[in-house]
């Protein structure tokens, strides 16, 4: 019989208004007398971060700011900002933001107690001790770092991203409150919408897939579809961002049990050598890796059109078909861009990214067909327009 595994965060709190209620369940980790709260910019001047840190001093919590961290960090930042705060006493780590932020205080948090440097904790278990407690609070409804065992950290020299996972990466306490979503940019909700659509998505139809990963799969991918146009158009909608919070989750669940694939394979290089944002570069090879793989998925994608509701009537075959043209249909109207020289990338660039993109392995596995370097480059060639 086949076996299975899971791990997520320890305790998770969800719904409107659930970060007033953190000093409540901070004190059921123990005794918490200081902590460092790791944000961006961004954050500090929308005043979050003050109400975060008034509701901690009312609960008698020292509290320590950072707020230094860059979008998807190198090697190089992580370090400095280590260096930065590797003397400030805490009892825990709390981080505030998107993805860049949650997995930036999940290595800070190990980095703390651990004597590896950044590059030597690339890989799979290759941390030898827990971190200090975390608390991690998303405020982009897109990774799900938050429940993952995994950080992302980007090799610029390389030009690639690299995963670092770890069960030690994993936080104490998730706070999920839509109402830290409610202002996010158009362009932003788009990118991390699609982020945790792929997520989903790829973990499904992974060859990984198991009972575990398919029920939070096919539950994210509900969540999301019935509410990613509404949480873009109508941002202040609370059930919409609450919808995408919660399927954002769910898609980081369905990836720790199962794993991303060929998409995020292909995704990595072009964000580490041309700067893609990570959600543009899962929505621009969706569609494309989803055809690559058509004949080995159709049952599945027919199972994600019924969590759609896609369903044509017209068999098998046709549900499938739709779930890969509402993909187009929603980055379009997200207007997601879906030209790789926009970013500077030219066609001569396509065997290097196809070579980096092949060495993945980690990824690369989990997909339902071989890719050859061919294959990949076919790809990537139609992300020229």
């Amino acid at each position: 019989m086949e076996q299975y595994f899971f791990q997520t965060a320890r305790s998770i709190i969800a719904g409107c208004g659930s970060l007033e209620r953190i000093v409540e369940h901070l004190q059921k980790l123990g005794s918490l007398e200081s902590v460092l709260l790791v944000s961006q910019p961004f954050l500090q001047s929308s005043g979050t971060l003050d109400e975060v840190t008034n509701l901690l001093k009312s609960g008698g919590i020292a509290v320590h700011w950072n707020t230094d961290v860059q979008p998807e960090p190198t090697i190089a930042q992580l370090e400095e900002l280590y260096g930065a705060i590797a003397e400030i006493p805490c009892d825990a780590i709390i981080g505030i933001g998107g993805g860049s932020v949650l997995d930036v205080v999940k290595l800070l948090s190990v980095m703390k107690t651990n004597s590896l440097s950044v590059r030597e904790m690339l890989g799979t278990d290759l941390i030898p001790n827990p971190g200090i407690p975390t608390v991690l609070i998303p405020t982009t409804s897109g990774t799900g770092s938050e429940v993952t065992p995994n950080a992302i950290v980007t090799l610029p020299e390389e030009e690639l991203k690299i995963g670092v996972v770890s069960r030690y990466l994993l936080p104490a306490l998730v706070i999920l409150d839509p109402l830290l979503t409610l202002g996010l940019p158009r362009e932003i909700t788009a990118s991390t919408g699609m982020d945790a659509y792929t997520h989903a998505l790829e973990s499904f139809i992974s060859n990984k897939a198991n009972r575990f990963s398919d029920m939070f799969a096919l539950e994210s991918i509900r969540n999301i579809s019935a509410s990613l146009l509404q949480a873009y158009h109508h941002g202040d909608d609370r059930k919409a961002r609450e919808d995408m919070l919660i399927g954002s989750m769910y898609g980081g669940m369905a990836l720790t049990c199962a794993g991303t694939a060929a998409v995020h394979a292909l995704a990595y290089p072009i964000g580490g050598k041309f700067h893609v944002p990570h959600g543009v570069a899962n929505s621009m090879l969706l569609p494309h890796v989803m055809e690559f793989n058509f004949d080995a998925i159709v049952e599945r994608l027919a199972l994600v059109a019924e969590a759609m509701g896609l369903q044509s009537g017209a068999g098998r075959q046709r549900d499938a078909e739709r779930v890969i043209e509402q993909i187009r249909l929603w980055t379009q109207e997200m207007s997601i861009p879906q030209d790789l020289a926009l970013f500077g990338a030219a066609r001569e660039d396509i065997p290097e990214l196809s070579l980096a993109a092949s060495q993945v392995t980690r990824l690369m596995g989990n997909n339902p067909k071989a890719m050859t370097l061919d294959d990949i480059g076919a790809v990537y060639g139609k992300l020229f327009h």
